[in-house]
């Protein structure tokens, strides 16, 4: 793998229609990252976490790991943005902070994962976007650290955004010093631990303040989050590999194939030896 290979890897930027966006329907359990989908023209129906949202001219979405979305109708005329940045990455750069402040504060302040921009702002991250995008597809020597340059200017603008759009975060810098720390040990242990209590004992905290953290900072458990990170990692073996659901029960540490299946079954509405079948 090239240098530039590695750039593109961790974070990537894109102009969609609405027949892109609906691709994301089939690559959801590619979506191990943030993103950020800023709307140019028309609107865009999608259920987020179960609940529909509407976008429109002016809306800045932002995506983030392990939450389950499907794009449901989309005028003719939709035309977005969107940037990306590989989980890993965003939890690796020094702004770390700062990602977690972007992609949760409106979950916490507003309760939806969108805000709305002015006319000047959303002119300004259009085209911040697109210099991102124009640094991609150039032969700069050092791609990586500009592009990680240009992201992390991207997230404090951003912030300064959320600040001007719906006020000061409420949540407490060690409430998300202890969430970004959860974050990190989730997408290392998910795999191997699917208890709560592994994470707390981790975090030297009861159960209860985890919960309390994590239900403060997203809205969402964290058994939420621990399922569908699971979910995500089931979906993408059983549609990218030749392994047996036996052999993928046993590798996401299930302790048989039948809860497995019971919980693969609960958690996306089909089997998965059905799931398979559709790829």
């Amino acid at each position: 793998m090239s240098y530039d290979d590695v750039a593109y890897d961790e974070l990537y930027c894109s102009e969609s229609n609405t027949r892109l966006t609906f691709l994301t329907n089939l690559m959801q359990e590619a979506l191990a990252g943030y993103s950020y989908t800023l709307v140019h023209e028309g609107w865009l129906e999608l259920l987020y976490n179960n609940r529909m949202l509407t976008l429109q001219k002016g809306d800045l979405m932002i995506y983030s790991p392990g939450v389950q979305i499907k794009i449901v109708n989309g005028s003719r005329n939709y035309c977005s943005i969107c940037l990306m940045i590989d989980e890993q990455a965003a939890l690796e750069i020094p702004s770390v902070r700062n990602v977690v402040h972007t992609a949760y504060q409106p979950i916490a302040e507003l309760g939806r994962p969108v805000i709305h921009l002015d006319e000047q702002q959303a002119a300004h991250f259009w085209q911040h976007m697109h210099e991102i995008i124009r640094y991609q597809q150039s032969s700069h020597r050092y791609l990586r650290e500009s592009l990680r340059t240009l992201f992390t200017q991207f997230v404090l603008d951003l912030m300064d955004a959320m600040e001007q759009n719906i006020g000061p975060g409420q949540v407490s810098e060690r409430t998300t010093e202890r969430f970004v720390a959860f974050m990190r040990l989730l997408t290392t242990h998910f795999i191997e631990h699917h208890d709560i209590g592994f994470y707390a004992e981790k975090l030297h905290i009861t159960t209860i303040h985890l919960s309390r953290i994590v239900r403060q900072m997203t809205g969402r458990t964290v058994i939420d989050y621990i399922n569908q990170m699971l979910l995500m990692e089931a979906s993408w073996l059983l549609q990218t590999t030749d392994l047996s659901i036996a052999a993928i029960a046993e590798s996401l540490h299930f302790s048989d194939q039948s809860s497995f299946g019971r919980f693969f079954t609960r958690m996306r509405g089909i089997s998965p030896k059905a799931y398979r079948m559709e790829k």
